[in-house]
């Protein structure tokens, strides 16, 4: 139990968000596969397993897995019907007008800079891959913040490549070569 003193370890806080998505279906691969599409028009060399390592390296940044753990206690308090009125039927039925769930996703966004927040914004109003899938609610469940959170990991992560690129291409190499160097 906490005691209200001790800090939650790094390590704890980790397994707890990885564990969340999962809960929800959504597996880290489901992500890389946005970052995939995002990221490689700009990048010919670029392989899913790059996307799914960056997805993993961004998930170790504590204002996603803060604003995951959030966002997935709201959505799933919410299908308990635990929210208090009128918040519980705003979130229930993801109100056009309620951008707390975009706001908590951008918040994270902003530790990786502009490129990650337009990939956001596309994100948020195209509704990529698995995006989609969580945004049209199939059966009784509630991702209010479940799939801006997702955009919000992908657009990260995309933009985490993209800077990558850049450094890479500055010194000569691509991404197969670091992959080769790796084996």
């Amino acid at each position: 139990m906490f005691d209200g003193k001790s800090k939650v370890r790094s390590e704890i806080i980790a397994e707890a968000t990885k564990a969340a998505l999962q809960r929800r279906g959504v597996e880290l691969e489901d992500i890389a596969k946005i970052v995939y599409e995002m990221q490689a028009p700009y990048n010919e060399e670029l392989q899913l397993e790059q996307c799914v390592d960056s997805v993993v390296n961004v998930l170790k940044k504590r204002e996603l897995q803060h604003a995951i753990l959030v966002g997935i206690e709201l959505d799933e308090l919410c299908e308990q019907g635990k929210l208090s009125s009128p918040l519980q039927d705003i979130v229930q039925s993801d109100e056009g007008l309620f951008g707390v769930d975009e706001t908590i996703a951008l918040g994270a966004v902003f530790t990786y800079g502009s490129i990650a927040v337009t990939t956001f914004g596309h994100l948020d109003k195209n509704k990529v891959g698995i995006i989609n899938d969580l945004d049209t609610k199939k059966g009784n469940h509630v991702h209010t913040f479940l799939d801006d959170l997702v955009a919000s990991v992908a657009s990260c992560a995309a933009a985490r490549i993209a800077h990558r690129s850049r450094d890479l291409e500055e010194a000569g190499l691509t991404f197969d070569d670091v992959k080769d160097a790796a084996k």
